[in-house]
């Protein structure tokens, strides 16, 4: 008889429809999966993530930011209140006698925690490290994943942070080479004008902003019937709404639109004050060529509640369903909320998840190994000697040359093994090159051997590998 317990977390498996002789003798085995929304990362996918992971750090090192660990788990009354709806997502951890405590949703609210517990009054900072939702499981869609933050907090007057943010987004995508995508941005402001100008009372724009946040998985009509059944909104401002989140395009040509003379945005403080800061940013993005990407779209909502000015959304074009792969914007309240102290920041996360799935999909297209090492050269000693290939090997270690050894009598061994791996270079060793005191040098690209001397193999190897880069 199987233990309740054990019965039923099989059952929850898919394979559980199998006959019941089946999933008792596999039993063991079911418990090898892994929990939903999570994943393993096996060498090939390894070797994606630290080249992606390396570009990333190198943009924001270029932008002069520091890096910035923070605890994965938060006390739960730090993160509370601060994402919407989406706060039923958070992981609440079981309480162990102390403090109660949550697994940290994003990067952000840490991030200004950290700011206001240390009196931070300035910091270009970047991170890259897990969060953790209860989210319903899709493709590109986990409940542990890695996010890369860049985020500037200061005393600003101008769109400064704003711009360089932006322009970090741009950087990194267009770097990481994933294909076409498109920036579409907003601003908070102006969202907020245009529900107060569509009759929407102001105790129910945050609700009526993650309504509209759902515009890029749903049509105005499912978002229209959450509107007006589930918020109570009425038909006609449901419409007006509608009518508005339509309006799309260049930036400059957008904004040009909304100022025209008759705008009802004009008539509307904060949208006044909106329009003026998103066209400097506009102008400095168009100076900096990084506007070419961006989309003026007033549908943006992005459904956190600490944003308060201008937001922004990256999303693929590409044929790999991934949805959006980064967001921010601008949170001037957040580190306040901690400490009473106001401190502006501005801030993008990318989903390094998604953008994974788009890397590893461009691999597979192009039907090409995908290298889990960076071995250069595989010492390969046709035979068992050891001792021989110690010394080899340390050698081009010593010289900081990337290689690896290999012990077999079978050459053809070998060659699969350099192959496979994608090693450039083979130093081949049988009882021939020992008794003349020379090895045989194999480039794997060309097939071409060459013996060389045994005293200057190193020196041969080095000069081969620069004149390969």
């Amino acid at each position: 008889m199987l233990p309740l317990l054990e019965l039923r977390r099989f059952q929850k498996h898919p394979w559980s429809r199998q006959t019941s002789i089946f999933f008792h003798f596999s039993l063991p085995n079911a418990f090898l999966y892994s929990c939903q929304g999570t994943r393993d990362f096996g060498k090939e996918q390894m070797a994606i993530r630290d080249r992606a992971f390396s570009i990333i750090t190198g943009v924001f090192k270029m932008h002069g930011a520091v890096a910035l660990d923070t605890p994965v788990f938060e006390l739960r009354e730090t993160l509370m209140g601060k994402y919407g709806e989406d706060s039923k997502l958070i992981y609440d951890l079981a309480d162990q006698g102390g403090e109660l405590c949550s697994l940290r949703y994003d990067l952000t609210v840490p991030f200004a925690r950290y700011v206001a517990m240390n009196n931070i009054s300035s910091l270009k900072r970047y991170q890259i490290a897990k969060v953790y939702r209860r989210d319903n499981p899709s493709k590109g869609r986990y409940r542990e994943f890695y996010q890369c933050d860049f985020d500037i907090a200061g005393v600003y007057e101008t769109m400064e942070p704003d711009f360089e943010v932006i322009k970090v987004l741009t950087e990194l995508l267009d770097q990481l080479d994933i294909g076409s995508y498109e920036i579409k941005l907003n601003h908070r402001k102006l969202l907020d004008g245009m529900l107060e100008i569509c009759g929407v009372p102001p105790e129910k724009v945050r609700t009526v902003c993650s309504s509209i946040d759902k515009l890029d998985k749903q049509t105005f009509e499912q978002v229209k019937k959450e509107l007006v059944d589930e918020k109570g909104i009425s038909n006609e401002t449901a419409e007006m709404i509608g009518d508005l989140v339509k309006t799309r395009g260049p930036p400059l040509e957008v904004l040009l639109e909304l100022r025209k003379e008759g705008s009802k945005f004009l008539e509307n403080k904060g949208s006044v004050v909106a329009l003026n800061e998103l066209e400097i940013l506009f102008r400095a993005l168009d100076k900096a060529n990084a506007i070419g990407k961006i989309v003026f779209d007033l549908s943006l909502a992005r459904g956190l509640d600490y944003y308060t000015g201008v937001i922004y959304e990256a999303v693929f074009k590409g044929t790999t369903q991934v949805g959006s792969i980064a967001a921010g914007g601008r949170y001037d309240n957040l580190v306040g909320m901690f400490s009473g102290k106001q401190v502006p920041a501005v801030g993008v996360s990318l989903g390094i998840e998604r953008v994974f799935a788009i890397m590893e999909q461009q691999e597979t297209e192009k039907n090409q190994v995908i290298r889990a090492t960076e071995t250069e050269v595989l010492v390969s000693i046709i035979g068992k000697d050891l001792i021989v290939a110690a010394e080899l090997v340390s050698e081009l270690w010593n010289s900081g040359i990337k290689a690896e050894f290999k012990l077999t009598t079978r050459i053809s061994n070998h060659l699969k093994y350099a192959g496979q791996s994608g090693i450039p270079w083979m130093v081949l060793v049988g009882e021939s090159e020992i008794s003349s005191g020379k090895v045989k040098l194999k480039n794997m690209t060309s097939t071409q051997e060459e013996e060389v001397e045994r005293t200057k193999f190193v020196q041969v190897l080095e000069e081969r590998l620069r004149n390969s880069v």
